[in-house]
């Protein structure tokens, strides 16, 4: 009788994870919709007049004298000398790193915040932030501002705001922009999978030059500086205020 009561538990505590428990009420999915809809509509607010933007990618683990940690905070001070904001998650660790580059030498710096259990809280080198609930409206932000993106070394987070990126790229569904995998050393060995998956067929050999992987700050940010000369015009925005946009 025990045996079979055991068996009867729920697998997934209640509330711990709705999005594994099938359909909700009507009323719930639309006032989750509407929860949604407010997440952009906060980010719009926020985020309008920042300016074009390179955004930093990277683990919110590296501690501040670690290499990674000081190359971060190069290149949010070269971004800043470019005349470009740095945008980043707006964590610790690389993330601190890059806006710290930038803030402490006079350069814009915000950040996409997000809401978790442990690990991320917003680093203080920021003028402006957003805190958000959810990943996908903090990933459809991060690339809506960006010009650029550098992906610095990092876990499972920086791999799936890469690889989303890449996909968005590859399919043409967003014009492409340049992608800068920062750290040959760590990212040998992604490469070589993606080298085994051309080989496969299940990825085009022209999609690896979606990527441009170096080791060189100077490389990385004279890279992103001539893509961005020859393939767009920056303008200046007219400050219309019709959402209430903060300055």
């Amino acid at each position: 009788m025990e045996a079979s009561a055991k068996s009867k538990r729920r697998i997934i505590p209640p509330k711990a994870h709705v999005f594994l428990e099938g359909p909700k009420s009507r009323g719930y999915e639309l006032s989750f919709a509407f929860r949604v809809f407010w997440q952009f509509l906060k980010g719009f607010r926020n985020l309008h007049f920042i300016g074009p933007c390179v955004t930093v990618f990277g683990s919110a683990r590296f501690k501040e004298d670690h290499i990674y940690y000081q190359q971060a905070r190069e290149i949010g001070k070269r971004i800043a000398e470019l005349g470009m904001t740095t945008m980043t998650g707006g964590g610790p660790g690389i993330m601190e790193a890059a806006n710290r580059g930038a803030f402490e030498n006079g350069g814009k710096s915000v950040g996409c915040n997000i809401r978790l259990p442990f690990e991320q809280k917003a680093n203080p080198y920021m003028q402006k932030w957003v805190t958000f609930e959810h990943f996908f409206v903090r990933k459809v932000l991060l690339v809506k501002y960006s010009y650029a993106f550098i992906i610095m070394p990092g876990g499972f987070g920086t791999m799936d705001e890469l690889f989303e990126t890449l996909t968005l790229v590859q399919t043409q569904t967003i014009t492409r922009f340049p992608i800068v995998l920062f750290g040959k050393e760590y990212y040998q060995p992604m490469m070589e999978m993606v080298d085994a998956m051309i080989e496969e067929g299940t990825v085009s050999r022209d999609d690896i030059n979606l990527v441009y992987l170096t080791d060189s700050v100077d490389e990385a940010i004279n890279y992103i500086h001539n893509y961005i000369r020859e393939n767009y015009q920056v303008k200046p925005r007219r400050r219309r205020w019709w959402l209430f946009e903060k300055r």
